[in-house]
């Protein structure tokens, strides 16, 4: 959702920050250029505190740099703010997918990996609907919501995640079996099949 509403802000932010085109152009890539620097540390950090947990991180991550957005009162805030949710988009990118696919049963995997594929398209399109009514505000108020925002879900995230169980794989990569076969139990679709799958993972 990001890329849908950045691409409406900006015209605002230009307009009351009076930045040039090449700012313009850095203030949007630089995103991606901090995904990378994320996603090349989630997963170092997703073997260290587990799938859930990194999942988590990913999520204050960009409610901070949301946060910052928000606030934004200059150009230098702005690239901080963007800089951190680069980073959350990062670890998220990474470690969402791996989570689905080792939590999921053989039944469910493939959908619940192409989920969040379907999900950013959704997200992207919501981005432009926010923008719309949002645009309509002040100038000083609406592309700040714009950015905003995106803290909300990001939240959600974060709390619902907690709610999840950890990862079997990473589980019994701590050494925790029991507590992997207690997860693999509830997420399988028979008991025949959480022994198959605990007995791959090991």
């Amino acid at each position: 959702s990001d890329t849908g509403v950045m691409s409406g802000a900006l015209i605002f932010i230009k307009e009351e920050l009076g930045i040039s085109d090449t700012q313009q152009e850095v203030l949007a890539g630089i995103l991606n250029i901090c995904a990378l620097f994320g996603s090349l540390v989630a997963g170092r950090t997703a073997d260290y505190i587990g799938r859930r947990y990194t999942i988590a991180l990913a999520s204050v991550l960009f409610m901070g740099g949301s946060i910052l957005m928000g606030y934004g009162p200059n150009y230098a805030i702005l690239m901080l703010g963007r800089c951190v949710a680069g980073i959350g988009v990062g670890f998220a990118l990474l470690i969402a997918p791996v989570y689905s696919a080792e939590i999921s049963s053989a039944k469910s995997r493939g959908f619940l990996a192409s989920l969040p594929e379907l999900c950013i398209g959704i997200g992207i399109l919501l981005g432009y609907v926010a923008n719309y009514f949002l645009g309509k505000l002040t100038l000083k108020l609406g592309w700040r919501l714009m950015l905003g925002i995106a803290a909300v879900p990001s939240l959600a995230l974060a709390f619902g995640i907690l709610a999840m169980p950890e990862s079997p794989r990473w589980l019994v990569m701590q050494g925790h079996l029991g507590k992997a076969k207690k997860v693999l139990l509830k997420v399988s679709n028979t008991e025949q099949e959480a022994d198959l799958r605990f007995k791959d993972i090991k």
